[in-house]
Order: C-alpha cells, then structure tokens, then sequence
C-alpha cells in the first residue's frame, strides 16, 4: 500500500484562520440591537445547548429551534440573511491566506474543520479560503473521530495539524504518535482556557498568531526520516 505524500498540511478554520470570536460577538450584537436582550440571550442559550448536544455550533439549526419557539415572528427570517450574507472574508486573521499558500509551496494543504453542512461550508467558501487550498476542505462533526478519512483522502507519511484547540491537537496526537507535528496558534477564546491548557501536554510547537508561520520553513516541521515532497511544483 502506498505511503502516500511524504508530508500533508492539515489547517482549522475557526480561531485559526477565521477570528470566529469576533464572528460570534457581531452576531450578538445584531441579536440584539434588532430583536432585543431577550431574543439574544434565548438564541445563545439554544446555540449552548446545541453545541453540547453535537460538539459544534449549528447557528443554522440554533435559528431554527428559536423560530420554533416563535412562530409569528416573521422577523426572525432577516436573521438568516445576518448569517449567511456575512462579510467572512473581513475576517480571515493577517496573513491566513500567505501561510496557506506558504504551506502549499511544500505540500498538500488541506482545511480541516468541524461544523454543520451549511454554514461552515459558506463560511469558507466566502472567506475565501476553500480557493486558497484549490477546494481541498474536509468538514466534520468530530474532525479527532474522522481521521481514518482523513488519511484514506489524503494518505501521508506524516501530518502537520495546525489548530486552536489544544484539546483536539492532543486527541490527534495520541492517535498518530509521531506521524503528527502539532502546531498551536494562540489565538481565541480556547486558545487561552488556563484549566485546558494546564490540564494538557503542550503542542509539539506554539506560535502566537496564524502569521507567525511565514517565520517557518515547513519542512522542518517533519522528522528528518521523511523526505521533501515531489508534490512542491504542483501545490502552487
């Protein structure tokens, strides 16, 4: 069986690429100056429990489970335009499109990210970062369960998995052992949990901003058993 690529990229979107948190406050902030402290606090409290209940956030589904609760609202409808006609693009992270195109010039550059199969797919796309990686996004529901499809996609002798969340960096490490090089931006909400991150062995590298990974030859982020890619000519 074929070994596959020496090396592939594997890089989340939110609070990696995206600044989500800033994503999320516009989003209460138009809640509410539109609908109301109520309307807002009931959405969010419905998203909450969403997330408990999938692991992402369902802003589609939370809408809808709110619309649910008030039927006459015809108002409510607005919303979804709030959502889907969102400005993403306004806010990839500086530098999130160099370093995708800085990562591609030595390997395979692949999103990887968890969410529902409208939203997330837009976001993306709209942010413009599904052209960034010539359309090489994987969506999940729990990205740390789906790796066996990661790798038959994208079979690698070894990963470099860019993320903002330590927990699923470590989840993965303990899968793929060595195979993995974990890489940790410090940026979001997540990002800066003191209890998650004392709780958790650190990733094999940290960085402060997305940006920072200009700063960084690729290939040094492979073990020295695993050669340079053939594929550097045909990722531009």
């Amino acid at each position: 069986m074929s070994l596959g690529q020496p090396i592939v990229f594997l890089v989340d979107v939110d609070n990696t690429l995206v600044d989500n948190d800033a994503i999320q406050k516009d989003l209460r902030d138009h809640i509410e100056q539109v609908y109301g402290t109520a309307a807002r606090e009931r959405y969010w409290r419905i998203l909450e429990d969403l997330f408990a209940e999938l692991g992402y956030r369902d802003y589609i589904g939370a809408l809808q489970r709110y619309r649910v609760e008030h039927p006459t609202e015809i108002e409510l409808l607005a919303m979804s335009h709030f959502l889907i006609d969102y400005p993403f693009a306004d806010r990839l992270y500086p530098g999130a499109l160099d370093v995708l195109a800085h990562l591609r010039r030595h390997g395979p550059t692949v999103l990887l990210s968890d969410g529902d199969v409208v939203f997330q797919p837009r976001k993306v796309e709209h942010a413009g970062l599904a052209a960034a990686v010539d359309g090489q996004v994987l969506i999940y529901i729990h990205k740390e369960e789906a790796l066996f499809d990661v790798e038959r996609r994208y079979p690698a002798q070894h990963y470099v998995l860019v993320d903002d969340k330590l927990r699923i960096l470590s989840a993965v490490k303990d899968i793929w052992k060595g195979r993995v090089t974990t890489v940790f931006p410090r940026q979001g909400s997540y990002a800066h949990d003191t209890k998650v991150l004392s709780a958790l062995p650190p990733a094999d590298l940290t960085i402060e901003r997305i940006g920072d990974l200009l700063d960084h030859d690729p290939m040094r982020l492979r073990p020295a058993d695993v050669p340079p890619s053939p594929a550097n000519k045909v990722t531009q």
